[in-house]
């Protein structure tokens, strides 16, 4: 019975492991936007690090990643930078793997 629990527990940790690497690589992701739409909307410094702020706590709005496509293409759009969603959702999927070797790396 304690061979079944163990095993219950290593895979209870892995999957906690798992999600919190998730949790990460999508913050990172988002942070990466953040930077990539804050470089278009000509911002740098101090206001670019806060809008990839704003990015990030824009994904805590409704799950999945509608909410942070919104707000980066609702500004893009904004501020008359030509863009699509289209050109966005790449961009994100591209930095998503981006994101996921940082984190890797890191850890």
């Amino acid at each position: 019975m304690s061979q079944f629990k163990d095993r219950q527990k290593g895979f209870e940790n892995k999957f906690k492991r798992d999600q919190e690497f998730d949790f990460k690589v999508n913050a990172r992701r988002n942070k990466l936007l953040g930077l990539w739409a804050a470089d278009l909307l000509s911002l740098d410094g101090d206001a670019a690090d806060a809008y990839a702020k704003e990015v990030i706590a824009s994904d805590f709005d409704e799950p999945g990643d509608d909410d942070v496509l919104k707000k980066v293409l609702g500004d893009l759009e904004g501020k008359g930078v030509e863009t699509s969603a289209h050109i966005v959702r790449k961009e994100m999927d591209r930095l998503m793997s981006v994101a996921r070797e940082q984190i890797s790396s890191e850890a």
